[in-house]
């Protein structure tokens, strides 16, 4: 057997004097493992930043935030998320460079800021939302312009400075006598888990500026409301005048789901994200009202910025085939009253990957210019399909699918064929209803004979002298 030689490079040279040895002798086996782990390396890195929740940039009133809204912030970072923490008027502030946006999710807990430095002001951020961005937003009692400007952009009306929302029935036992640390009932929550989590009947603490959403715009997003006894004012004012928001129009957390699926949450309150809150009991200042050791904001908090920064609720269109009944390729062009099968593949993501989407309310519809065909999608294995008649009009149709549910994304897939009329070899050489018409025709053919024959076979009589 022949030898396999190498030359040996680098460090080797010297040892070997450039000279040519069996390969198998060269000892590399530690390099070879290294080069083969630093592949592995590389592909998790890939895997990582493929799945990764991208960067976010977390803008603070001050950087102390980040120690008394810790446990927010660390259960952000577990999930994969990069956060950059900066003062809010920093001046190196920047959401673009190069017209790319340099970051993916926004989260702002600076809600008395009057200016934001660098380049970041309310139309930035607004733009950023057009791109596609998501943002959590915090605000306090001190909320400055600024926020209050960018609610208004998405739907939301913040009420003014210094005022708070108040509950003389619904205030938590440490209340310092303003009435201002609501207790929020869980049955006050939007009815959407994959926005607020699973059902719980942990109260929430919630202590801060009161919203109002804009009526004209559908897309926002009630998540909790006031009771029925709330109202929002000046603690330390009487009530002079009509309150900006009461009852249940009194909105302490509202979302807001943007068109091009971009997300956007408004909490009235800040402390709602703190450590102070999130350890702390929580009970009704009324005569027999339990005890909770815990309260629901940790749960509520960590299935909002699931829901915001889309690690939940997020919807895509996988493999799209359509052909007729019997085959397994699509025509060029169907003919009218075709028997097809239509199926579809929707994936969820759900911690990470890609997972079937399981829904029975997925309709698909079949459209020309209005729908010929609605119908329901049944599940069959990893996809959605359904088989139906093609409708006896020609023309180019739509197989469509168009799914828009609350908390998730909008799901939508077009796709484009044409519908043809029957061929003339295609039709029916003798029908049915047209028996009739054959019985006359043939009739009076009969009838044409029997005369032809009488009229040609006659003969008239003589006359005579």
């Amino acid at each position: 057997m022949a030898t396999l030689t190498a030359t040996v490079q680098g460090p080797e040279e010297k040892l070997c004097n450039s000279k040519k040895l069996p390969l198998m002798k060269i000892q590399r086996r530690p390099q070879l493992l290294d080069n083969i782990m630093l592949v592995f390396i590389c592909l998790a890195a890939m895997m990582h930043s493929a799945f990764a929740d991208g960067k976010t940039l977390v803008l603070l009133d001050n950087l102390n935030i980040r120690d008394t809204h810790s446990i927010f912030f660390r259960s952000l970072a577990d999930r994969g998320f990069d956060l950059t923490f900066k003062t809010a008027d920093d001046p190196s502030l920047s959401l673009i460079k190069y017209g790319q946006f340099l970051y993916d999710h926004l989260v702002i807990f600076s809600p008395s800021v009057e200016d934001f430095g660098g380049n970041i002001n309310v139309e930035t951020i607004t733009s950023f939302i057009d791109g596609g961005g998501n943002v959590l937003v915090a605000a306090s009692s001190d909320i400055g312009d600024p926020l209050r400007e960018l609610g208004s952009e998405c739907g939301i009306e913040f009420d003014e400075e210094k005022t708070a929302v108040i509950d003389h029935h619904n205030y938590d036992v440490s209340d310092p006598g303003e009435h201002t640390l609501i207790v929020a009932d869980p049955e006050n929550l939007l009815k959407a888990p994959t926005i607020v989590g699973k059902p719980t009947n942990k109260p929430v603490l919630f202590k801060g500026v009161g919203m109002v959403a804009d009526p004209e715009n559908p897309l926002v997003l009630d998540i909790l409301t006031g009771s029925s006894t709330s109202y929002s004012y000046f603690p330390d004012r009487p009530v002079s005048q009509y309150p900006h928001a009461v009852g249940k129009n009194t909105l302490l957390i509202a979302g807001l789901q943007a068109r091009n699926n971009a997300r956007v949450v408004f909490s009235g309150s800040l402390d709602f994200f703190s450590d102070a809150y999130f350890n702390s009991a929580v009970q009704k200042a009324r005569p027999g009202s339990q005890r909770f050791e815990q309260n629901g904001n940790m749960d509520l908090a960590e299935a909002l910025s699931r829901w915001v920064f889309k690690e939940a609720g997020v919807l895509r269109v996988g493999a799209v085939t359509h052909h007729p009944v019997g085959e397994t390729t699509p025509p060029a062009a169907y003919t009218i009253t075709d028997l097809v099968e239509y199926s579809i593949v929707i994936e969820m993501l759900s911690e990470g990957r890609w997972v079937p989407f399981d829904g029975d309310d997925i309709q698909l519809e079949f459209v020309r210019i209005d729908p010929f065909v609605r119908t329901y999608l049944k599940k069959n294995g990893g996809k959605y399909s359904v088989q139906f008649k093609l409708p006896d009009v020609y023309g180019v149709f739509q197989f469509k699918v168009d799914y828009n549910r609350l908390g998730y994304t909008h799901l939508y897939s077009s796709t484009q064929v044409s519908v043809r009329p029957l061929q003339h070899t295609q039709y029916e050489r003798f029908i049915p209803s047209a028996f009739p018409y054959y019985a006359s025709a043939f009739s009076m053919m009969t009838g044409l004979f029997i005369f032809s024959i009488v009229f040609l076979h006659m003969k008239e009589k003589e006359k005579s002298d």
